[in-house]
């Protein structure tokens, strides 16, 4: 019998997301509680932690006779489009509830959290996008960052990150002893000067002004101050700082994935002097199952770098890759509290080395 998917159906839970926020505002809007507002936040921090202790972990993978049959199956890649428009969707509506709607501070931060949660959710569903050769899904991928305000991210995960990713030069590489809460700032900053120098190399070469309508960091940016600039001449004034603060958030549930994604972990240098093609050694895994259904396998970090083109069903668990102890949802709680995450996490890195730390990633 030809392999069949085990999670093919579950796979829909992803798309789902932004379409349940959308009920859960209009069910806010129409007298609903508080709570409606809150009830996104609490799955990601609480309930999927929760599950994926309940659930443990699915390692299985396809085998390779069917990588081929699976990643040309065109619903998968409909179901990471479909995220889109509810994203869109779920912007448009908070903006409208935050510029027209009475909040109360708790309702007000409810309402950050749960758009700028599905908006956070949006750059994983346009890193998957983004990897593809198809027009479309690279359009579609550069539109998704666009409430979120992150659009340089095409630019600088794909032809940066992949490159100097587990090295020193990598913004988005958290290095060994470092906090989120140092990485941060270093990876937004890092992440907006790599994306600039990036383009304007491109452009260099392509015989292109910096400053033109070709630079894709200036098309992002105008696309995020556009659609800001609409909805709040829509909705009233209020609805610019709740846009802004959503998209911070949103960028931060990014970063904090990178965070974890990379921890510690190096690429040695080859006999040329240069960094090793990097391998499922170099990234964390996660294959359990609740949090990696809700993010199309990004938590099969491992496979993604040594295979970026991969649609996200083919993607396989490597025993031989370090491992997460739980999947995203769970970590990036610890990643919050950083004695947690250097006391879980430090000597896991430790382990992986053997005890030899000169082979890590370290902080200056």
């Amino acid at each position: 019998m030809p392999w069949r998917d085990p999670k093919r159906w579950w796979w829909w839970l992803s798309a789902a997301v932004p379409w349940l926020c959308v009920g859960h505002l209009l069910q806010f809007v129409q007298g609903g509680s508080v709570s409606w507002l809150w009830l996104l936040p609490l799955w990601i921090h609480l309930a999927m932690p929760a599950l994926d202790a309940l659930a443990g972990e699915d390692r299985r993978s396809p085998p390779p006779e069917a990588l081929a049959a699976l990643e040309a199956q065109a619903g998968y890649r409909l179901l990471v489009a479909a995220y889109v428009p509810g994203q869109w969707v779920v912007t448009a509506l908070g903006a409208w509830v935050a510029g027209t709607q009475p909040l109360s501070l708790w309702a007000w931060l409810g309402l950050v959290l749960t758009v700028g949660g599905v908006n956070g959710i949006a750059i994983n569903a346009a890193h998957e996008m983004g990897h593809k050769r198809v027009a479309w899904e690279r359009a579609l991928s550069r539109i998704a960052l666009l409430p979120v305000a992150y659009g340089h991210f095409y630019v600088e995960h794909n032809r940066g990150h992949h490159a100097r990713v587990a090295t020193p030069a990598d913004p988005a590489s958290a290095r060994f002893g470092e906090s989120f809460w140092a990485f941060l700032p270093r990876t937004l900053v890092g992440g907006v000067r790599s994306a600039w120098q990036l383009e304007a190399l491109r452009l260099r070469h392509e015989q292109r002004p910096v400053w033109s309508v070709h630079n894709l960091n200036l098309q992002a940016w105008a696309g995020s101050a556009l659609m800001f600039g609409v909805l709040t001449l829509l909705f009233g004034w209020q609805a610019l700082p709740f846009l802004l603060v959503q998209a911070f958030y949103g960028a931060s549930l990014l970063e904090v994935v990178n965070y974890i994604e990379h921890y510690g972990l190096l690429r040695p240098l080859g006999p040329d002097g240069k960094p090793v093609r990097c391998t499922p050694q170099h990234s964390w895994n996660s294959s359990h199952t609740v949090s990696n259904l809700f993010l199309f396998h990004l938590q099969r970090h491992s496979d993604h770098h040594a295979h970026p083109a991969r649609r996200y069903q083919a993607l396989r668990h490597f025993d031989d890759s370090p491992q997460l102890p739980s999947g995203y949802a769970a970590m990036l709680v610890l990643a919050y509290l950083p004695p947690l995450w250097f006391a879980v996490m430090n000597q896991r890195v430790l382990a992986h080395y053997g005890g030899d730390l000169t082979k890590a990633n370290l902080a200056p």
